[in-house]
């Protein structure tokens, strides 16, 4: 199968940008992406660039014109703009360029941010995708850029700087061992580290988690319950509401949107369980919530991003017979007014129990937690203590312009 999968990947990438002959000694030009024509060269270039990568997962063509395109709602209230880096005809980078409009509302610091960054081992490549988004940024009045974005802070963000061996789950980034040292030496230095876990669902929590656990239970009324998805609309706010309370302080934070969310309870009605996304009541007081997505990438590998004309058909008799062994936990948050206490302990170890048992059903072998701010020690402190392994780092960086 992995022998079929990457000569499909390999065609398919030939006919979706042109051969390598071209001369390497072509000046890099780049070119904004303007027509439809343009876009799909956008989108399909790292299945080109990953063609040999053999944890690379091909993510769906559909998700990615529609992130793309005006209809995904985080273009509501942003700007974008997206380039494609040439040498002769052959597709060599491209980048994205953002100005966050509800960002700049809350923090009026005139940042913008660059994402999406794909590119070959080529100093001059990288240079040229820097400068024709540092100059789109400097023209809409940005004075520091920050990225990758990909293309909200609340998506995939950051370049991969440790586990490049593992492939990523669903709705996560991977990169080239290069890219950090590309980013680099183009002026930028680190902001801010993400950090990746994987949690064991057969592992017990540490004695002394689950005894903190236990008194703050008994300390006040705490009660876990699934999602109720026959009221799924009003449930989905819930979860906006507690997300946008809980990060509300976090390094970065930009709430999410109505739209956005939106969104989110397609997926949930669709593609996760209702065991899979819990919330966490004090007193009968919405509290924390936890959603875990399984990893669809175990199921699309082979679909080279493709769901016709029968992707869409094996990706549904694969979900119908069994579930996916890995999941991430995509959104976790306990509201502000129960956080730096006992109970915060309570709820965190509270939502992670109440899943454990529908993982291991499912025979999961692992669920990937993240991703964490490195300087956030408390939720590193319990997902350690909850046996979690550190699987992966992300880094974004910054300059000013």
């Amino acid at each position: 199968m992995k022998s079929e999968s990457r000569s499909t990947n390999t065609a398919a990438a030939a006919r979706a940008t042109p051969d390598e002959g071209s001369d390497e000694q072509l000046p890099v030009r780049v070119t904004a992406v303007e027509t439809r024509r343009e876009r799909n060269r956008f989108i399909r270039f790292p299945y080109w660039l990953y063609r040999d990568d053999p944890v690379w997962i091909p993510p769906l063509l559909a998700e990615q014109r529609h992130q793309f395109s005006a209809r995904s709602p985080y273009f509501r209230h942003a700007a974008v703009r997206m380039w494609v880096a040439y040498r002769g005809e052959q597709p060599v980078g491209r980048i994205s360029a953002q100005v966050d409009h509800l960002r700049i509302e809350r923090y009026a610091d005139a940042t913008g941010h660059f994402g999406v960054l794909e590119a070959v081992d080529d100093p001059e490549v990288f240079g040229a995708l820097f400068a024709a988004a540092e100059s789109w940024l400097a023209a809409q009045g940005m004075r520091r850029v920050v990225g990758p974005f990909n293309l909200s802070i609340n998506g995939d963000i950051g370049i991969v700087v440790d586990g490049f061996d593992l492939a990523p789950v669903f709705l996560s980034g991977h990169g080239r061992p290069y890219y950090d040292a590309r980013v680099r030496e183009h002026g930028y230095r680190k902001a801010k580290d993400v950090v990746f876990s994987r949690l064991d669902p057969d592992l017990d929590p540490h004695p002394a988690i689950a005894e903190r656990a236990r008194r703050a239970r008994e300390a006040a009324n705490i009660r876990i319950r699934p999602i109720d998805k026959s009221r799924l609309a009003a449930e989905t706010e819930a979860i906006s509401a507690i997300f946008n309370d809980a990060w509300a302080d976090h390094w970065g934070f930009v709430p999410f949107t109505a739209a956005e969310f939106a969104e989110l309870a397609s997926m949930l009605k669709y593609v996760v369980p209702s065991e899979l996304v819990q919330f966490a009541e004090v007193d009968g007081e919405l509290a924390a919530m936890l959603v875990i997505v399984p990893n669809l990438n175990e199921f699309i590998a082979d679909l080279n991003g493709r769901l016709l004309p029968f992707g869409w058909l094996r990706l549904g008799m694969r979900l119908w017979r069994a579930s996916p062994r890995s999941a991430r936990v995509a959104i976790m948050g306990v509201r502000k007014k129960f956080q730096h206490s006992l109970l915060t302990m309570g709820l965190t170890v509270g939502l992670i129990e109440a899943v454990r048992a529908p993982v291991r059903e499912r025979r999961m072998r692992y669920l990937e937690m993240g991703w964490v701010l490195e300087d956030n020690f408390p939720m590193l402190r319990i997902m350690g203590r909850l046996g979690g392994v550190p699987s992966k780092t992300c880094r974004v960086y910054e300059k000013a312009i």
